[in-house]
C-alpha cells in the first residue's frame, strides 16, 4: 500500500466492517472522515477522544503533536482537556531529544490550558526517526457534540485563516537549507513560523457558538481531502470555487518550487465548516482576528464539483499527502 492514509475504499473494506457497536455508552465510532470517538459517561455529559501519529516530520513534534489532536477535539465541538503521549525513540537519539519533546508538549499544554495526562516512553530499533503518538481527551455536552458527517444540504462551506500551513511549516523546516537557495530568508523564516498558527480552538469555539452542523481540521489530504471526507460521510454535494480558497503566498512559492498541489498538502490550522450563514460566520470571525472565507455551498445531490475560472472538474477521492512525495 501507499505512504499516507490507508485509501477509503481499504478503511472501508479492511478496518470498519470489522469494527462492531455494542456498548451504548458508545455515541461515536470509527468511520469516514471521523477523527473523535464519543461516550456518555453521566446525564448529558460527554467525552471525546482522538489519537493522532505524528509521522510527517521528526521536527518539533512535541508542539505538533498537541495542536494536531487538540484540533480535532475542538472541532468536534469539545473543551480539549489533556493528552496521552507514546513517544517511541531510536536508539541513536539523545536524551536531550526526549527531553525536548516533553518541554515542547508541556509549553504547548499551558499555552492551550491542557495537560499531559501520562503515556509511554520506549526505544525501538524498529524505527528509524523518533515518533510521537498523541491520544487526546476533551468533554462536550451531548447536545454540542458534532460529528464530521453533520454536514447538511444547501449550507455554505467555509474555510478559515489558510490551507497548507501545515505542510509549508514542515517543509520549510525539513528543507531549509535548500529553500534558502532559492528564496528570501524573510519568505522561509515566514513559512517556519507557520507552525504558531496551527492551533484551530479558538475559531473552532465561534464556530460552534455560532451553530455549524459539521466541522473539520483540514489534515493529511488536504482541503480536497477534507471536502471529500465530509461530503462523503455526510452523503451530500457540494461546488466549491478554488480561487476563493484562501492560501499564502509562501505556501504556493514553496509548492511550485517542489512540485506539489497545495490542495492536497496538509493543512492542520484551518478548519472546514458547513453552516447555515457562513456570511455570518465569517464576520464573527474576522472581528475576533480569524481571516476566513464561504469557498461553496452544498446541495442535496452526489457531485463534488470544483471550479476554476470556466474550468469545471469533479472532486477525486482522496489521493496520498502530498507531503509524502518529498
Amino acid at each position: 500500500m501507499k505512504i499516507g492514509k490507508i485509501p477509503e475504499s481499504v478503511l472501508i473494506r479492511s478496518v470498519l466492517k470489522q469494527v462492531k457497536h455494542r456498548r451504548e455508552e458508545v455515541l461515536a465510532g470509527p468511520g469516514v472522515g471521523e477523527d473523535c470517538a464519543a461516550l456518555e459517561v453521566g446525564e448529558g455529559e460527554v467525552l471525546v477522544l482522538s489519537t493522532d501519529p505524528i509521522t510527517g516530520t521528526a521536527k518539533d513534534i512535541g508542539r505538533h503533536g498537541i495542536y494536531v489532536t487538540a484540533n480535532d477535539l475542538a472541532v468536534s465541538g469539545a473543551e480539549p482537556i489533556g493528552v496521552l503521549l507514546t513517544v517511541i525513540l531510536p536508539p541513536d537519539v539523545p536524551e536531550e531529544e526526549l527531553k525536548k519533546i516533553i518541554k515542547d508538549g508541556e509549553e504547548t499544554c499551558k499555552e492551550l490550558h491542557m495537560e499531559i495526562l501520562g503515556g509511554h516512553t520506549e526505544v525501538s530499533k524498529i524505527v528509524s526517526q523518533p515518533l510521537l503518538s498523541v491520544t487526546g481527551v476533551g468533554k462536550v455536552k451531548k447536545t454540542s457534540f458534532l460529528r464530521t458527517s453533520g454536514m447538511k444540504p444547501n449550507q455554505d462551506l467555509v474555510v478559515t485563516k489558510w490551507i497548507g500551513l501545515e505542510g509549508t511549516a514542515i517543509l520549510a523546516k525539513e528543507k531549509e537549507e535548500e529553500l534558502r537557495k532559492r528564496f528570501p530568508s524573510i519568505l522561509v523564516h515566514t513559512a517556519r513560523d507557520f507552525s504558531h498558527l496551527l492551533s484551530v480552538i479558538e475559531e473552532a469555539r465561534i464556530a460552534t457558538e455560532h451553530g455549524v452542523s459539521a466541522m473539520h481540521d483540514i489534515t493529511e489530504g488536504g482541503i480536497f481531502g477534507a471536502l471529500w471526507e465530509m461530503a462523503s460521510g455526510a452523503g451530500v454535494g457540494l461546488e466549491v470555487d478554488l480561487k476563493k480558497i484562501p492560501i499564502r503566498q509562501e505556501t504556493v512559492e514553496i509548492c511550485e518550487y517542489f512540485g506539489l498541489n497545495p490542495y492536497q498538502l496538509m493543512s492542520s490550522g484551518s478548519i472546514l465548516a458547513a453552516a447555515d450563514d457562513g456570511y455570518e460566520l465569517v464576520r464573527k470571525l474576522e472581528q475576533a482576528g480569524i481571516h476566513a472565507v464561504v469557498v461553496g455551498r452544498t446541495n442535496g445531490g452526489n457531485d463534488r464539483i470544483l471550479y476554476n475560472g470556466e474550468d469545471v472538474r469533479y472532486l477525486d477521492k482522496p489521493q496520498p499527502d502530498e507531503l509524502y512525495r518529498i
